[in-house]
């Protein structure tokens, strides 16, 4: 039985956890959304840059490591402004949810799960080098190049959905249920 539980630490406690970052080489990968965050953009006073304080997207996507077979996680920032319509709209066709040249509603409900393509680089920051999204591929286009698209991990498996199946039960009567009809008022 496992005791170890998430908890707060103390300014004193212990700690024995290495570091788990892993930072991919710059390249294409298969990728799927684990999460999306609603967020809001401010911008730093001050500020020369043309965006504007707006809604923003903080997409967590998770790529596996080809090298250990770890997912490694990049949060991606979309934001919900004209000036980057176009990385919308990228984004969207890279998971499918949107055609190209084809006005789509952005529906942020069926982004967690959904699979693509993407060009992964590197940048440095403060001394330190970190993964982003360069780039996502239209899931359209690589379909028909014929591109396999996104395989989840040996280890895990992708179930899918099925509509749960009710059984109503019989009254131990025989059926006499008092002249009551399920479903009925």
């Amino acid at each position: 039985m496992n005791m170890n539980f998430d908890r707060e630490l103390a300014w004193d406690d212990q700690i024995v956890k290495d570091s788990e970052f892993i930072l991919l080489p710059e390249g294409d990968y298969d990728f799927r959304v684990i999460t999306v965050e609603r967020a809001r953009h401010e911008p730093k006073l001050g500020s020369t840059s043309k965006l504007t304080a707006c809604n923003k997207a903080i997409v967590k996507i998770a790529i596996v490591d080809p090298a250990t077979g770890q997912d490694v996680e990049i949060n991606h920032n979309l934001f919900l402004h004209t000036i980057t319509e176009g990385m919308l709209s990228a984004f969207f066709e890279g998971i499918g949810l949107k055609k190209k040249g084809v006005p789509a509603k952005m529906s942020w409900q069926q982004v967690p799960g959904s699979t693509g393509r993407c060009k992964v680089g590197t940048k440095s920051y403060n001394g330190n080098d970190y993964n982003e999204i360069k780039k996502f591929y239209s899931k359209e286009d690589m379909m028909q190049q014929g591109q396999p698209m996104y395989q989840q991990p040996a280890q895990q498996t992708q179930g899918t959905y099925q509509q749960p199946v009710y059984q109503q039960q019989q009254n131990q009567n025989n059926g006499n249920n008092g002249g009551f009809t399920p479903g009925q008022f």
